[in-house]
């Protein structure tokens, strides 16, 4: 019977693990529909091979820094219990991997090949894992201490700040550092519009998003028995709360409806599982009005050209995410307990702190060895021609 159950789990955290992985496909057609038609095969290329150099920096590296876990050990070894502790990995490696297939999308059109491919190796194998450590395995204390100062730990049950928020201030710094894309401003400050190249990639990246965010919630129960029908109706709630708010404070802009859910569903993981459903709607529908309000803050007064809103969408949306566990988690409210306020505003605050350091230096110190820009040629002959050496639509 034990065998069974075991074997249930490695099936169960598997197929979590597959569902995540085909949420990389999109990531990928969202920045292939909202990037010009010149940087598609960038984007197509970018989040392919990021997942695999993430999977060899979180495979050697990354992993043992968060759980203090290594596979140097015969295969004897590592298929015990079924392979549970290989199927585990594979599904962390697919929410470690979502850092830079993240980021891809604020650095889209102007950002170096080879330089973000070392950036995505440093930050999955050292500044991601630095934090997952300290809020899923309980490094340095800092768990304990909230517990013991506000009666709970910090709790993000699918990775509203471990990932999304992590994502999100991470590309900021890189934004930042990178610089607009040429032409996007004028001399006098005003916005050219970059319109999305594609409706239907990007509307099919985020429809395939949504459908693999119910492994990404649910299966992080990592084991069967742990499986939860409030988690997957919380992640119902929260996207159609984000989308529906994203509708109308975006006046139906099909790229804010799009990106809706998706703000809504980055919100929801921290607390899907403590929440009741009521609010996770409100969560969501707050999640899909800030970011509405932030991407535009963020491209027209602040002149940040984050190409995909990563930023407001993850970083920001993914804080309040945090936050919104010790609001709806709580029984005042009809959620089941055990969190507190003051400890995922604590908890939230340190992951955008260590989030927004860690971009600054990998990409500072980038941008000072190697460069992170391609030259005003390249940029302008889009990044397909000059790094990959072939269009997304060849003629006849």
């Amino acid at each position: 019977m034990e065998s069974l159950v075991t074997a249930n789990d490695v099936l169960f955290v598997l197929l979590g693990a597959i569902m995540v992985l085909a949420m990389h496909a999109g990531f990928a057609f969202l920045e292939v529909g909202t990037v010009r038609q010149k940087n598609q095969v960038n984007a197509l290329v970018k989040i392919m091979v990021d997942f695999c150099v993430s999977t060899i920096a979180y495979f050697f590296i990354g992993y043992g820094i968060a759980y203090g876990i290594h596979f140097f050990n015969g295969a004897e070894t590592l298929t015990v219990q079924n392979g549970y502790g290989l199927v585990k990995f594979f599904f962390l490696l697919t929410f470690a991997a979502a850092i830079p297939a993240i980021i891809s999308g604020g650095i889209a059109e102007r950002a170096k090949f080879n330089p973000q491919l070392a950036a995505t190796f440093l930050i999955v194998g050292f500044i991601y894992p630095f934090f997952e450590g300290i809020a899923w395995n309980g490094h340095f204390g800092f768990q304990d201490w909230l517990k013991a100062s506000f009666g709970a730990n910090f709790h993000d049950f699918a990775g509203s700040v471990v990932v999304h928020a992590m994502g999100g201030w991470i590309a900021l710094a890189a934004v930042l550092l990178l610089g607009a894309r040429n032409g996007r401003y004028t001399k006098d400050g005003k916005l050219h519009a970059y319109p999305p190249s594609n409706i239907p990639f990007l509307a099919l990246g985020a429809w395939i998003l949504t459908v693999g965010w119910f492994g990404f919630n649910v299966m992080s129960a990592q084991a069967i028995q742990g499986i939860s029908g409030l988690v997957a109706v919380n992640s119902l709630m929260a996207l159609v709360g984000g989308t529906l708010a994203a509708l109308v404070l975006g006046k139906n802009d099909p790229g804010f409806v799009h990106n809706g859910p998706l703000a809504g569903l980055v919100a929801v993981c921290a607390g899907s599982d403590v929440m009741h459903p009521l609010g996770a709607l409100v969560t969501g529908s707050v999640a899909g009005a800030l970011f509405v309000w932030a991407f535009t803050l963020t491209q027209n007064r602040l002149k940040i050209d984050d190409v995909l809103g990563v930023w407001p969408l993850h970083g920001l949306c993914g804080a309040w995410g945090g936050i919104a566990a010790g609001i709806f988690g709580s029984t005042a409210v009809g959620g089941l307990g055990g969190v507190s306020l003051m400890s995922q505003l604590l908890g939230t605050l340190v992951g955008v702190v260590i989030a927004l350091l860690g971009g600054l230096l990998v990409y500072g110190l980038l941008r000072k060895l190697v460069g992170l820009r391609l030259d005003p040629e390249e940029e302008f002959d889009g990044a397909d021609l000059s790094i990959h050496k072939i269009p997304a639509v060849s003629g006849d």
